[in-house]
């Protein structure tokens, strides 16, 4: 039986819906490593993702596919497999989580006197935001 919501989700404000759509921890982050590397496989994104497991992996990549961000793409060989990609929608999202990882390591930096790694995924380089 499928999960059904008792309460609907009631979303008044551009925002929320962005929020519900790229939010959280990981769908973000599957959005800029197939930024950075468009067409990988499950089990290279899972190894890009590093401490996700492979249920939340499963469950943000549907999400993600079914809200139009990102492509999924069968391939009949052997072994079969599959890829996914960024849509022309997820990649329009990719400048503005720029923008806001740059935001957030200036603000981390000036909250904690301590600058953040450099992302791999989303060219952030420590730079304060202006």
């Amino acid at each position: 039986m499928a999960y059904v919501k008792k309460i609907q989700d009631d979303i008044t404000c551009p925002l929320e819906y962005a929020m519900d759509l790229f939010g959280g921890k990981w769908k973000s982050r599957i959005i800029c490593v197939l930024n950075a590397k468009p067409g990988m496989r499950y089990s290279e994104l899972r190894r890009e993702m590093c401490n996700i497991t492979d249920p939340v992996l499963s469950a943000a990549l549907k999400e993600l596919q079914q809200d139009g961000m990102i492509s999924r793409k069968s391939f009949d060989e052997i072994p079969p497999h599959v890829e996914y990609s960024l849509t022309g929608m997820g990649r329009s999202l990719v400048p503005l989580l720029q923008d806001i990882c740059k935001w957030a390591g200036s603000y981390h930096q000036d909250v904690t006197n301590q600058a953040m790694k450099i992302c791999q995924h989303c060219n952030y380089r420590g730079a304060k935001a202006e």
